[in-house]
């Protein structure tokens, strides 16, 4: 009798362990958006899970069926969802209890090829970039998360020179907008509710790099840009009256790659400890240790994509995964993140038609 109750009490004790273990797990679980570019099987924004613990990917269930939905934003509140299209367009959505998307509003974009949108949690308003009309435009948010016409369109053409405006950041009452045709960086302060350009570029970037996406430290002291066609990332540092200078430029390319390559994404790790950057044609993410004293940076891996044009990756909640979106190859690359020296090690990958965006 006393081996009966022994038995039950270790298959309590087994089940319980079991059933935390499921939940625990089960908790992990973080809802993670695909943008992607549906001229090929894609149909739209892609909904699906990521476990914070193992680094799996649930299943890829369709969220929305859109055309074009290749940059994706969140609202503060997570709420809402934000999309750029390439046919011109801004589009705003609430997001339903079981992941899918229900359309809100569909706005003009005054330009063709939409390539990037941000929101800026303070003052309720979205930038979209267009990458064919070379401008910036202002949306406002309404209080039900939908978007308004735009309120301010900033045209980055000249007689002489055709802009391309590919990616922009709020940072508090600042906006910075990154020209890939002009070869700039241009900040917009916040004034009486409007943004005006404050400088023409707030640095001189010599030849034709391309900037293209851009990342802020939390303090708002440094900016990595990353080149598109100079295969580079160039880092700038504020100063005390607010002008900036560049303090260093270094390649993203292995030095025995030769081949064609065009840069596309640039994030920091949560600790502001390194710096990575993706490479399309060498198919690689290119990691940078950044000296926190100066911020200045320096190259200490190189590693395959284990795909084909890597437009667009993202570090999950946790920051000890880096997924990247694999565009020609239909893929999402997980990779683990060594929090002590930043570099990273595949895991493993999912199948995803077309995905140039992936929003945690």
């Amino acid at each position: 009798m006393k081996s009966f109750n022994f038995d039950i009490m270790k298959f309590k004790i087994l089940l319980i362990a079991i059933l935390f273990s499921y939940f625990k797990n089960i908790a992990q679980e973080v809802p993670l958006y695909i943008g992607t570019f549906t001229d090929v099987d894609s149909k739209g924004i892609y909904h699906t899970t990521f476990n914070t613990k193992t680094g799996k990917l649930g299943s890829i269930n369709l969220a929305i069926n859109i055309d074009g939905p290749g940059f994706l934003a969140y609202s503060p509140d997570k709420k809402h969802l934000y999309s750029a299209h390439r046919n011109g367009f801004a589009s705003s959505y609430k997001i339903n209890t079981d992941g899918s998307l229900s359309l809100l509003t569909r706005v003009n974009a005054h330009g063709y090829s939409a390539c990037h949108i941000a929101i800026n949690k303070d003052s309720n308003k979205a930038a979209v970039t267009t990458y064919g009309g070379g401008t910036a435009l202002i949306f406002p948010i309404n209080e039900d998360g939908s978007l308004s016409p735009a309120s301010q369109v900033f045209d980055h053409n000249t007689l002489d020179e055709k802009a391309k405006a590919h990616s922009a950041q709020f940072y508090k009452d600042d906006l910075f907008v990154a020209d890939l045709g002009r070869n700039a960086i241009y900040q917009y302060k916040l004034k009486e509710n409007k943004y005006e350009l404050k400088s023409e570029a707030i640095v001189t970037i010599k030849g034709n790099p391309g900037p293209r996406h851009f990342s802020i430290t939390n303090d708002g002291k440094y900016i990595y840009v990353i080149n598109e066609y100079g295969c580079s990332i160039t880092s700038i540092q504020k100063n005390n009256d607010g002008t900036f200078k560049t303090i260093d430029e270094d390649s993203t390319l292995d030095t025995s790659y030769t081949g064609k390559n065009s840069c596309a994404d640039i994030h920091l790790s949560k600790d502001e400890r390194f710096l990575y950057g993706s490479n399309r044609g060498e198919n690689s993410i290119a990691v940078f240790k950044r000296n926190l004293k100066n911020g200045t940076i320096n190259k200490i891996q190189s590693i395959s994509v284990h795909g084909n044009w890597p437009r667009n990756f993202t570090l999950d909640p946790s920051g000890n995964f880096l997924l990247v979106a694999n565009k020609k190859s239909n893929n999402i690359s997980v990779f683990s993140i060594d929090k002590n020296t930043g570099k990273l090690t595949f895991l493993n990958d999912k199948k995803t038609p077309t995905p140039v965006c992936l929003l945690f």
